[in-house]
C-alpha cells in the first residue's frame, strides 16, 4: 500500500481554484483522492470536500480533461 501524503493548504487551493474557474481538472481530482484517503483531514477540509462534491453533482462545477489550468 502506498502512503498518502497531502501538502497542506492543498484542499483551500484546490477549492479557491475551482471556485474561481467553476472547473475541477485532473490534478484537483487527483488532490481531493488524496485528501478523501487521508485519515487526518480536518473537519473543516471534509465539509469543503463535501460541498465541492455536491456542486459538481447539482452541475455548477464541470470536470475539466486539462491536466492542470497552469500550463
Amino acid at each position: 500500500m502506498f502512503a498518502v501524503n497531502l501538502l497542506p493548504g492543498a484542499i483551500s487551493e484546490i477549492i479557491a481554484s475551482v471556485a474561481e474557474t467553476q472547473r475541477i481538472t485532473k490534478a484537483d481530482r487527483y488532490g481531493l483522492m488524496a485528501a478523501i484517503l487521508d485519515e487526518e483531514i480536518t473537519e473543516e477540509d471534509r465539509l469543503s470536500i463535501d460541498r465541492l462534491l455536491r456542486a459538481i453533482l447539482k452541475g455548477r462545477v464541470q470536470i475539466a480533461e486539462e491536466i492542470s489550468t497552469v500550463m
